[in-house]
C-alpha cells in the first residue's frame, strides 16, 4: 500500500501533486497513522500466473514508468512553442525579412497576417472566457463578483458613456476623447505585457520548487517590469511609436533632449539590457534548483528587448513582441481549464465543459472566434494607420465597418474588450489567491503527460 502525505514545512498552498512522495504502509503504521495489526497488504491471488509474479527482492520485469521533468509546465515541445516562442519567433522574423528595405513590403508582413488573425482578439477574450465560461473558475463568480462582475461591467459601461456622445455633449470632442483613452490603454497594456513576463518566470519558479522564494520571486518582479516594461518604454520613445506621443510626451521638457542624445539613451539602455541579463541568468544558474525553461525565457525577453533598442525597424519587434504575448496567453489560457468539474447543468454548460477539458479545442475554438471578429476589432486598434488585415478576409464588409453609422459603437468596444482583459487577467492568473489556485489546478498540476 503506498499513501501520499505532505512534508512538513512546505508551502500548503502550492498543489499538493508538487511536493508529495511515496511513503509505505509499514511507514504509516510505525509514525502511528495506521492502527498496527496485519498488513493491509492483499495476500497474494493463486488465479495469477506464477511465473508472471514478480519474486520477492529481485527487479521488476515491467519497465518503470517515465520520470518528467516537472520544471516545464507541460513538456519541452508544448512550452517551445506555447512558451518560449521568442526564441523561434525572433530569427524566423529576421530570416523573412532580410533583404528588404521595408520588412513591411516583405514575407513577414505574411506571417504577421497569419498571427494576427490567428491569435490577436482570441487572446484579448482569453480571461474573459476562463471567468464566464468555464466550471473551473463559477465559484469565484460568487465568491469575488466584484473583481469578477462589477468591475467589468462599470469599466465597459464607462467606455460606451465616454464614447457615444457627440462633440457638443461633453466639454471635449470625441476624437479628444478617444485620444485620452488611447493614452491610458497604451500605459495599461506596457504594465500588462510586463505583468505576463513576471507571471511566465513566477510559474516557472513555482515548478522549480521554489514558489515561496522571496528574492528570486523579487528578482523575477524587477526583472520583468525594468526590461520588459521600462526598456521598452525607452525603445517606444526613441522610436516614436508610443500612442499619441506627441499629444503627451512631446510637450515635456525632457523632449528635445531625448532627441538630441539619442544614440546615447540607446546604448545606455542596451548596456542596462546586458548587464541584468548577466546577473538574473548568474544567479539562476548558481541555485541549487536552477531552471532550464526560465533561462530559456529570460534569453527571449532579452532578445526581443534588444530588437527594440536596435531596431532594423519597428515593424520587425511589433511582429514579435506582439505575437509572443498573443501566443503565450492563448497556451496558458486553453491548459488552465482542463481539470474542472463536470457540469451536469444545462446542455450549454455541459458542452462547454466538453471543450474546456480538451485544450486543443479550446485553442481552435479561439482561433475560430480571433478570425470572426478581426474585421470589428480593427476598428479601433488601427484608428491612427496601419494595415487592415480584416480586409485580405472579408473585403468590402471589413471597409464598409469603417465608414459606417456604428464606428463610436465599436471603437468603444475595442476599448472596454482590452481594458476588461486587463482587468481580468489579473484576476484568473493571481495564484497568490487559493480560490484561483484551485481554479487554475490544470496549468498548476505536476504531470504534464494530460
Amino acid at each position: 500500500m503506498t499513501a501520499y502525505i505532505r512534508p512538513p514545512g512546505l508551502a500548503s498552498d502550492w498543489p499538493a501533486s508538487m511536493i508529495d512522495f511515496h511513503i509505505t504502509a509499514r511507514d504509516l503504521m510505525t509514525s502511528g497513522a495506521l492502527p498496527a495489526g496485519p498488513s493491509p497488504i492483499a495476500p497474494p491471488r493463486h488465479d495469477i500466473d506464477p511465473w508472471k509474479q514478480e519474486v520477492a527482492g529481485s527487479p521488476s520485469r515491467q519497465a518503470p514508468p517515465p520520470v518528467h521533468d516537472l520544471s516545464w509546465v507541460r513538456g519541452p515541445a508544448w512550452d517551445s512553442f506555447w512558451m518560449l516562442s521568442a526564441l523561434w519567433l525572433a530569427p524566423i522574423a529576421w530570416w523573412l525579412a532580410l533583404g528588404y528595405s521595408d520588412p513591411e513590403s516583405s514575407p513577414l508582413d505574411l506571417l504577421y497576417f497569419g498571427l494576427t488573425a490567428l491569435f490577436w482578439i482570441g487572446h484579448r477574450l482569453c480571461s474573459t472566457y476562463l471567468a464566464y465560461c468555464t466550471e473551473a473558475y463559477r465559484p469565484l463568480l460568487r465568491t469575488q463578483p466584484v473583481r469578477f462582475v462589477v468591475l467589468p461591467i462599470l469599466v465597459t459601461v464607462g467606455c460606451f458613456a465616454f464614447l457615444l456622445p457627440t462633440d457638443s455633449a461633453l466639454p471635449w470632442t470625441r476624437a479628444q476623447r478617444v485620444i485620452a483613452l488611447a493614452i491610458i490603454d497604451y500605459a495599461w497594456v506596457t504594465w500588462h505585457f510586463a505583468s505576463q513576463h513576471f507571471g511566465a518566470l513566477s510559474l516557472y519558479r513555482a515548478r522549480a520548487g521554489r514558489a515561496r522564494c522571496t528574492q528570486a520571486r523579487r528578482l523575477d518582479r524587477f526583472f520583468a517590469l525594468s526590461v520588459g516594461g521600462v526598456l521598452v518604454f525607452v525603445a517606444d520613445i526613441l522610436a516614436g511609436t508610443v500612442a499619441y506621443q506627441n499629444h503627451w510626451i512631446g510637450h515635456a521638457p525632457f523632449a528635445d533632449w531625448v532627441v538630441d542624445t539619442q544614440d546615447g539613451i540607446r546604448n545606455v539602455a542596451t548596456a542596462a539590457l546586458l548587464i541584468a541579463t548577466v546577473v538574473i541568468l548568474f544567479l539562476e544558474l548558481r541555485g541549487p534548483r536552477w531552471s532550464l525553461p526560465r533561462v530559456l525565457y529570460v534569453v527571449g525577453l532579452a532578445v526581443m528587448v534588444g530588437v527594440a533598442l536596435r531596431p532594423r525597424s519597428v515593424f520587425l519587434f511589433l511582429v514579435i513582441w506582439t505575437s509572443q504575448h498573443w501566443i503565450l496567453a492563448t497556451g496558458l489560457a486553453s491548459r488552465t481549464p482542463n481539470e474542472e468539474p463536470a457540469s451536469c447543468r444545462g446542455p450549454f454548460r455541459r458542452a462547454l465543459h466538453r471543450l474546456n477539458v480538451r485544450p486543443w479545442a479550446v485553442v481552435l475554438f479561439l482561433m475560430i472566434v480571433s478570425v470572426a471578429l478581426l474585421p470589428l476589432f480593427e476598428v479601433e486598434a488601427n484608428r491612427e494607420s496601419g494595415t487592415y488585415y480584416g480586409d485580405r478576409i472579408y473585403g468590402a464588409m471589413a471597409t464598409g465597418l469603417r465608414t459606417s453609422s456604428w464606428v463610436p459603437a465599436l471603437v468603444a468596444v475595442g476599448f472596454a474588450s482590452g481594458f476588461v482583459h486587463y482587468l481580468l487577467d489579473r484576476g484568473v492568473f493571481r495564484m497568490s489567491d487559493p480560490q484561483v489556485r484551485v481554479a487554475a489546478s490544470g496549468l498548476l498540476r505536476s504531470d504534464p503527460r494530460r
